[in-house]
């Protein structure tokens, strides 16, 4: 699509910001890296792409809602500047935010600004800013700055349908339709189908057979759908029938999204694309900011004791034991699962950076198993060597002094899993780069990208600070948030009660259900929870929410729609209902709140209804 200006609009916002912090005239470092990307953005017709996506995140934070960049648009120090990604890829560097004075590590000694130590400007006395994660441009763009930007946003899920119906607003309803998608028949499916006609011809079929016939029926269209969070957008000079043929998905008439009729892997070299995804990260983080007062954006990302959250439970004021957990980051986005949080145990990290490398290590593909972890097991290296993320490759070795158009040629061979050549072998050992490194590159399959892995970390890094200062915030926006199965009557018994449930579903092992293994994610944190000193109360009939979990003093309300069977529609229900005045009784209740006979006993079986009679009865006397 065309938007007039937009070439010029983006030059003179990236300059414009990238004065206000850098001051005037720009340090040299800054301007050559502005020139470049704008060079190839403006050059290649890609400025209306990050006009779009500056607008759509402009909009989202008036709005109130913080976004999260996913892929490697945080490359890109245009993008910073123009406030789509928080992401600087610029050299770790220092700059005051009086004067404008900067310093920059350009020499690779340091990972990530965020870990440089506190510093005061030499020219005005005032506290350095600290910022800069050294990713190269070229992961981005490519090599020639011609591939297409894919710009990636992480909106809240609550704000996402706002942001989709956004682009309606910018181009016109003609001209913004969603990704489609093409249902398959899965080859189980087909098996049924292929068994219902052998049954109903009365036929006997060899196995070769019935293979055959499933074979044949498996990847045939069943239905469409639309994709979760792609926006399809057509110039306006033209029309969508010239691509694709546009219907409604699964023919619902009364859906507000018409969708394209090809999937947009047809279609992709031909339209853009935007990625506006919901996620629960920044819905996480609004709901912390409402409960607290506190602006996200002013959290320091190297606070000691959140740091320390990552390789040990103190911050926590618990012992590993209490809580069955030798870090501190279960429910930490990113770091809570068993597998990252065993990395994180070989590894104690205590940077930004090195969390930066787990992030990348723990998404990659052989990146970690049978390649970095031995490394680090074994003494070769330490955790800031390893190769963690794409860009690392890269930025390494240019600094060890090879051609950078090489660099990035290695880079793209290793991180889609094509190893190394004998010539480029030749070549890094030329430049010392240690045959650990090289045979490292040869084992990976895929790798991620800095950018996403960094803005990630911001996020997460986010969320533990409210985990170890404000941790009666940080459980309730968990649980409303991220949790979907609960096991209230455990939970509201405390600790002991918790822990034999957990030691109950760990028993089982792979035998436990996915209800139980989505059960015991939230009952270890319920654990932490009560180990910290906090509790949960019962369900309330009057104060419970529909949805959301309240804070009271160090106890937690749970919401009507944790109890089991109680969806948000009902849930949502009794709030409406309870606006009317007290309930006289469980038939009453039932009546004003539609809800059904299987809620009620729910709720009465948690105990939400003592006192209530079962029925309206007027006593006489």
């Amino acid at each position: 699509p065309e938007i007039p200006g937009a070439e010029e609009e983006i030059r003179s916002m990236s300059y414009r910001k990238a004065k206000e912090i850098y001051g005037e005239p720009l340090p040299e470092i800054v301007e050559k890296r502005l020139e470049k990307e704008l060079k190839s953005i403006i050059g290649h017709g890609f400025a209306v792409i990050y006009l779009i996506s500056h607008k759509l995140v402009k909009k989202s934070l008036i709005d109130g809602y913080l976004v999260g960049s996913r892929g490697s648009v945080g490359s890109s120090f245009v993008a910073t500047m123009t406030e789509i990604t928080e992401v600087n890829p610029l050299p770790p560097h220092y700059v005051c935010p009086n004067c404008k004075h900067s310093y920059f590590f350009d020499d690779g000694s340091v990972a990530s600004g965020y870990d440089l130590p506190d510093k005061d400007c030499p020219e005005c006395g005032t506290q350095y800013k600290k910022d800069g994660q050294d990713i190269p441009f070229e992961t981005f763009l490519g090599f020639k700055g011609d591939k297409v930007p894919d710009i990636d946003l992480n909106f809240s899920g609550e704000y996402q349908a706002r942001a989709h119906n956004y682009t309606k607003e910018l181009f016109g309803e003609e001209y913004v339709f969603r990704a489609g998608t093409i249902g398959t028949v899965a080859d189980k499916t087909a098996y049924g189908f292929v068994r219902g006609y052998e049954d109903d011809k009365g036929l006997q079929l060899r196995n070769a057979e019935i293979e055959r016939l499933v074979s044949g029926c498996t990847g045939v269209k069943r239905t469409t759908g639309q994709h979760p969070g792609g926006i399809i957008v057509v110039p306006n000079n033209r029309e969508i029938y010239e691509f694709t043929p546009i219907q409604y998905p699964a023919d619902d008439r009364d859906s507000e999204w018409k969708t394209t009729h090809f999937d947009f892997h047809s279609i992709e070299d031909n339209l853009l694309k935007l990625d506006i995804l919901g996620h629960d990260d920044p819905t996480m983080i609004r709901m912390l900011q409402d409960l607290s007062g506190i602006d996200p954006e002013t959290i320091p990302h190297d606070d000691e004791a959140v740091m320390k959250l990552f390789s040990s439970t103190e911050p926590l004021g618990v012992t590993p034991e209490q809580i069955m957990c030798k870090t501190g980051t279960l429910g930490v986005p990113e770091f809570g699962t068993r597998f990252v949080r065993q990395m994180l145990e070989e590894t104690k990290p205590s940077t930004f950076s090195e969390l930066v490398q787990i992030s990348g290590l723990s998404h990659g593909t052989d990146v970690w198993l049978n390649n970095a972890s031995e490394l680090i097991a074994n003494g070769t290296c330490e955790l800031k060597d390893v190769i963690g993320c794409r860009d690392d490759i890269m930025v390494y070795l240019i600094y060890k002094g090879l051609e950078p158009s090489l660099a990035f040629k290695i880079m793209e061979f290793v991180r889609k899993g094509k190893g190394l050549q004998d010539d480029w072998i030749e070549e890094m050992k030329k430049h010392d780069v240690p045959d650990w490194y090289i045979d490292s590159c040869q084992k990976i399959k895929y790798m991620f990208p800095k950018a996403h892995a960094a803005a990630y970390v911001l996020m997460a890094v986010r969320i533990a600070y409210f985990k170890v200062y404000y941790p009666i915030y940080f459980y309730a926006a968990y649980f409303t948030v991220r949790a979907s199965d609960f096991d209230l009557d455990t939970m509201v018994k405390g600790s002991n009660a918790i822990r034999s449930k957990i030691e109950e579903i760990n028993a089982k092992g792979l035998e436990a259900s996915p209800k139980e293994k989505n059960v015991l994610v939230v009952l270890e944190l319920a654990l932490e929870m009560c180990e910290r000193g906090m509790s949960f109360q019962k369900v309330d009939l009057y104060r419970s929410h529909a949805t959301k979990f309240i804070v009271d003093g160090d106890t937690l309300i749970p919401p009507f729609s944790a109890l089991p069977g109680v969806g948000t529609n009902a849930a949502y229900n009794i709030m409406k209902a309870r606006e009317a005045g007290e309930f006289l009784s469980k038939e009453d209740l039932q009546k004003r709140s539609k809800m059904t006979k299987t809620v009620l006993e729910y709720l009465d079986a948690h105990g939400c209804l003592e006192g209530l009679p079962d029925e309206n009865q007027l006593s006489l006397f």
